[in-house]
């Protein structure tokens, strides 16, 4: 199936041809047909998978005949960075039709942003913080909003937005469409979307909270101390040429851009603290091969489209198992190989079993000579013992479609003996 099956305009099946769009992917397949149809959609898909393409392409279709002065679409995403790069593939689908598109994110002036819905805006793509600040401004008129999408919609309530993005909800035409998409759906996100979306169809091409089957999962047990010094030993000794590394604190990501430097190995940093424009230059060099390294925080966890990203590092796990499918989503794009690579403390033991449980499968440990983390078969087994644990449901997921009801039961088996599956083992790294 080609998206010609879907009847779109020649203007838009031109701009996809130039982008080299042909096949659509599971999700696209999915989607498009009851986005068409005018359905609100409850969906989920991993990462990478061409989500913006399902949501955004059967909205074009639907407004591009209709000359309005005021937004008749309405896309709402967490972060600057995945905000602006939804509205860059959005102008580049419509690049042939006479649709204006109009990002608003934190970071630039709002009176160029002023000047840009001035001039007429069809779709508006924005963070939640800079469209309250043009609601406020008297900039934006919502009330034609017919198209409602929320982009990394479980993100979006992680982060507090919840009682502002009722606030946009009632100002849109009471008639609107709204299209939920993200790559996990916890539990709060079920409630919130079952209280707004009316008579959803639910879109599901790949098991709740997984992680593509491209992406090969590597464990590193370290002591904390010791992380910065493995991973420059990681980076010189394996000839690693581009990593994305995730850390929870913005002041530990310009530690370690310091000392890779240091030890000769070109890093940048992108982080909250840093301007707009040093954000888009750090993941410039980083696409354009100037630095090796691009450290970051979550903020980049959505957003960051590097095309043949061959490996992501945690070097801090995160606060919430979800965010691992979201971090590791960077690599493994488009049916490419990527590797995600966690380093993982003591103290952090507790989350990598949450982690493990969320997407299903038991990840693969290498130890690393001279890196020996003192006591940690004590540690798991304590863990593993704590009533807490024990009580918690594993949200485990099937490996494929195709797996067996007994497949799936070992895997669950394996999952909750960790601690046996684990001891006594010592893998040595492969040259």
């Amino acid at each position: 199936m080609n998206f010609k099956s879907f009847s779109f305009s020649p203007l838009i099946l031109q701009a996809l041809d130039e982008l080299e769009f042909h096949t659509l992917t599971p999700i696209q397949q999915a989607a498009i047909p009851v986005v068409r149809k005018g359905h609100d959609v409850l969906a989920t898909a991993q990462t990478g998978t061409g989500k913006t393409a399902a949501f955004s392409l059967p909205i074009i279709q639907n407004i591009f005949e209709y000359a309005e002065q005021h937004p008749r679409a309405l896309i709402i995403a967490p972060t600057r960075e995945l905000a602006e790069q939804i509205a860059n593939n959005c102008k580049q689908f419509a690049k042939y039709t006479d649709l204006n598109v109009v990002a608003l994110f934190g970071g630039v002036n709002t009176a160029g942003q002023e000047e840009q819905l001035n001039a007429g805006c069809d779709i508006l793509v924005a963070t939640p913080g800079r469209l309250l600040d043009h609601l406020r401004l008297g900039s934006v008129n919502l009330s034609q909003v017919k198209h409602l999408v929320l982009d990394e919609a479980d993100r979006l309530l992680d982060m507090g937005f919840i009682t502002d993005i009722q606030k946009v909800i009632e100002l849109c035409h009471e008639e609107k469409q709204q299209l939920f998409f993200s790559a996990t759906f916890p539990t709060a996100m079920k409630q919130f979307a079952r209280q707004v979306l009316k008579h959803p169809k639910f879109v599901q091409v790949t098991p709740e909270n997984t992680t593509a089957e491209t992406v090969r999962h590597i464990v590193y047990p370290v002591e904390q101390g010791r992380k910065q010094e493995l991973l420059s030993e990681l980076i010189g000794k394996k000839n690693w040429q581009q990593v994305l590394v995730f850390v929870n604190m913005k002041d530990v990501a310009d530690d370690i851009v310091k000392e890779l430097n240091l030890d000769g190995i070109p890093a940048t940093v992108c982080h909250g603290d840093k301007k707009q424009g040093a954000r888009r230059r750090a993941l410039r060099e980083f696409k354009e091969g100037k630095v090796r390294v691009l450290v970051a925080t979550e903020v980049a966890a959505r957003g960051i489209d590097i095309e043949g990203l061959p490996r992501v590092v945690n070097y801090d796990l995160p606060y919430l198992a979800e965010d691992y499918v979201h971090r590791i989503g960077r690599t493994g794009r488009a049916g490419q190989q990527g590797q995600a690579i966690s380093f993982v403390a003591r103290e952090e033991e507790q989350v990598l079993l949450h982690i493990e449980e969320l997407i299903g499968q038991q990840i693969k440990r290498y130890y690393l000579p001279g890196y020996e983390v003192s006591s940690r078969e004590s540690l798991i087994k304590n863990l593993t013992k704590k009533p807490s644990h024990q009580r918690r449901k594993p949200k485990t997921n099937r490996p494929s479609n195709q797996a067996s009801g007994e497949a799936r039961a070992k895997n669950r088996a394996r999952i909750a003996n960790v601690r046996k599956q684990i001891k006594g083992k010592s893998l040595k790294l492969s040259k």
